[in-house]
This record gives C-alpha cells, structure tokens and sequence, in this order.
C-alpha cells in the first residue's frame, strides 16, 4: 500500500505541477482573448439571463437554465471554500488568495466555453434524458479519432467523483458534526446515507429541484454572515487587501506560527486551491449545463460563467478575508479547523457557522457530483448503468464517513488533474466553434436592438 501511495503521490505532483497551473491558466487566458474579453464585459447582463432563466427555454433538455447553474453549483460550492481557501492560506500565504482570484476571472472564459460546448455537442439517452460534457463534445466535436480522449475524461469522472465529490464530503462531514456538536459519526453517515439516497434516486430533476431550493439559501446565508464579520472590520480591509497583492507579487515573510511562503508557493496553492473550489477547467460542470432546457448554447454558457464569479470572487473571498482579519492565518493550524479559529475569534459560536456551512456544502456537494459521475457511467454503458451507478453511490457514503480517507485525498485530487487534461486539450482544439457561435449569437442580439 505504501508504494502505491507513494506513485500517486509522484503523480500527484505531476500533474498539479507547474505544467498543469499553466495549462489551466493559459487556456483561461486564451479563451478570455480570443472572446475579447466577453465573460468580464457581461456579467450584469449573465446575472439577468439567470433570473430569466428560471423556467427555461425550447424543446430540449429536462432542467431549466438556473437550476442547471444551481446544480453546478452545489458540486462547486463544498469545502474547497471553507477548507481549500484555509488550506490555500497556510501554505501560500495571503498572497494565495490574489492568485485564486486571477484563476477565477479567466476560469469564467473556461467555465463559459465548456458550458457552449456541452449544450452544442450533447446527445438524449435510451431514456430521453439528455448527457452531454467533455466526453460527448469530444466525441461529436472533434470525430472519432478522439474518441479515446474522451473515453479518459469519462473514466477519470466516474473516479474521481467517489473520491472527491462521494467519500471525502462525507467524512468531512462527519468530522465537523462530532467536532461543534458531539454527533456520532455512524449517526451522521446513516442521515447521508439516507438523504443522498432520496435525492439522486430521482434522478436529475430532483437533484436539480433540492439544489435549486438549497445553494441559493446556503451560499447567501454564508455570504452574511461574512459580510457582517467584514462590516466589523471595515477600517482595516484597505490593510488585507494590500497584504494579499503585496504577498501575491513579493511573498510572505515568517510571523507567528506562519512558516512563510515565497511567490511560487502563492501562485501554485493559490492556482490549486482556486480551480479545486471553482472546477474552472476540470469538466465537471458542463455536465450540468448540457441538461438545460435551452437552444442557445451561448445564453447557457453565460448563466454557467456566474457559476465561477460566485463560488471563488464571492464565496471564496468571504473566507478568506474572515481568516486574514482574524490573524488566524499566523497559528500554523490549516484547512477546515484554520477556518473554524478564524470565524469563532470573531463572532460568538463562530465554529457552529462553519461546522453547519461544510456539512451543507458537502451535502450538496455529493448530489452534484453524483450526477456528473453517473453521466460519465452512462457514456460507457447507457442507461443500464444508471440505477447500478446510484446504489453503489449511496452505499459509498457511509464508509466514507467512517474510514480514514488519507490515500482516497490523495487519489480524488490526482483524478481530478486528470480530468482536466483532456478537457482543457478538447476547449482548445474546439475553441474556433465557440468564438465563432458567441460571435453569431451577440450579432443577432445587436441586429435584434
């Protein structure tokens, strides 16, 4: 076992090497260019797309454009922004956090581009339910010859979600309910068990259905509380913010507990952290997005770019600032109890706020990533593979909770590296589709003005 784990931790630092932080931000960046900068110039008008989006649109797909963003979401939104943004912190520095942003702001290019590729290549089911993703717009997109890259994708997905989106969420969990309020961790596995269980048996409109009602009071719930703490705070934001550029471009000196961390430490956790929290790049939730009732692929990628700005210029920015205003960040803790010491040290019961958001957000975590995985499933064997895929699923849930989940860490982080390789080459090589459908689709707007 140790030499297995010892190659995936050689892998590990492969992939989420300086190869792959540049990949991701350089076809962000390609992307951001090669659509003159649209994802940025737009977001006011994605936000109004969103509220339209409610309902949703045309004859194809089964969920409508918002709950699609809000099934996203609900995989994207989990403990990379309570954990991840800790974690991100403590081994970079405050810089980390300025790099996790620039990820974000070219992310939305990437998160904008999967989505118009998901809806633009997706195909309908055996049973009439629609799948689409990195594997069916590899396959439809770039011909037969790629097939084999997509079957990678696929593989990988139907992976890494019992890792990072199934086991870890519930035994991070189950740790944080026995850690606030003394819960048995078998207790906390078997309401899991049975509430992932009622949900994904339904299939994706339920799932949809819960995330639409869920993220939107998690996320905004989540957000005030931060928010209040940063009002708190007020005068000495201008202070934090030039902290994270200047440890951003110089590094951060040893204080405290903190170890200090020079540029590439920033850039490289920063980077890591911030595409872990958002997915921008990973494939994951153009999967979502292919199920949108819609015949614009061009609206939905807008809806799906909002999807990156929330979680980490939103979200994970509450996080991080509530850690650096509290000095929590110099104690040398890390991860889920960094952010924990943070919020407690500035409002009272501030680790019940955590403890209940990181059980939310994994919660929904897991019903998201059950559907990305289980379209990964379907892509090798159909709509037979379905009702297998969600048994297994649910019956994962409570071993994860209870098993010591060091190696599986390790392997969901490298799978979703893994993931992300074929995606982002399959974005690039399909990249002339999207700047030409999103240069047909604002002229017929403008005509339309």
């Amino acid at each position: 076992m140790e030499q297995i784990s010892a190659l995936v931790s050689a892998v590990n630092g492969v992939v989420w090497g300086p190869l792959m932080l540049v990949l991701i931000l350089g076809t962000g960046a390609y992307l951001m260019i090669g659509l003159r900068l649209m994802p940025l110039l737009n977001i006011g008008a994605a936000f109004r797309l969103l509220m339209q989006g409610r309902k949703g649109s045309g004859d194809s797909g089964e969920i409508s454009p918002f709950q699609a963003l809000m099934t996203s979401l609900s995989a994207t939104i989990g403990t990379g922004n309570i954990a991840g943004v800790a974690t991100a912190i403590a081994l970079g520095g405050p810089g980390a956090l300025f790099w996790m942003w620039c990820t974000a702001l070219v992310g939305m290019a990437t998160k904008y581009a999967e989505a118009v590729c998901a809806v633009h290549y997706r195909e309908k089911d055996a049973q009439g339910n629609f799948s689409g993703g990195p594997m069916y717009y590899i396959k439809n997109g770039l011909g037969p010859r790629w097939r084999w890259l997509g079957a990678c994708f696929a593989l990988f997905g139907a992976m890494a979600g019992f890792g990072i989106g199934n086991t870890v969420q519930a035994n991070s969990v189950a740790d944080a309910m026995q850690g606030a309020f003394g819960v048995p961790i078998w207790i906390s596995a078997v309401v899991m068990f049975v509430g992932v269980a009622s949900v994904i048996l339904g299939g994706v409109k339920r799932v949809a259905s819960v995330a639409g009602f869920l993220v939107p009071i998690m996320a905004v719930s989540y957000l005030a509380i931060g928010l209040v703490i940063l009002l708190m705070n007020l005068s000495s934001l201008p202070a934090i913010l030039a902290l994270v550029i200047d440890s951003a471009f110089n590094g951060t000196a040893a204080v405290g507990g903190f170890a200090g961390a020079g540029i590439a430490a920033a850039i490289r956790f920063g980077v890591a952290r911030g595409v872990f929290s958002n997915e921008a790049g990973l494939g994951s939730a153009p999967i979502a997005h292919a199920a949108a009732k819609t015949n614009n692929p061009v609206r939905q990628g807008m809806i799906a770019m909002l999807g990156t700005f929330i979680d980490t210029i939103l979200v994970c920015s509450v996080t991080g600032f509530v850690i650096l205003l509290s000095g929590a960040w110099q104690t040398g803790e890390s991860g889920a109890a960094l952010s924990t010491l943070a919020f407690e040290s500035q409002i009272p019961g501030g680790h019940y706020i955590v403890a209940l958001g990181l059980a939310t957000f994994a919660f929904t975590t897991m019903l998201g990533w059950s559907y990305y995985s289980e379209r990964c499933v379907v892509y090798f064997f159909g709509a037979r593979g379905v009702m297998p895929f969600r048994i297994a699923w649910v019956l994962a849930i409570p071993m994860g909770a209870m098993a010591n989940l060091g190696f599986i860490w390790l392997l969901a982080d490298t799978l979703n590296a893994l993931m992300a390789i074929p995606n982002l080459i399959a974005l690039i090589l399909l990249s002339p589709v999207v700047f030409q459908l999103t240069k047909s689709q604002l002229a017929a707007a403008k005509a339309k003005n």
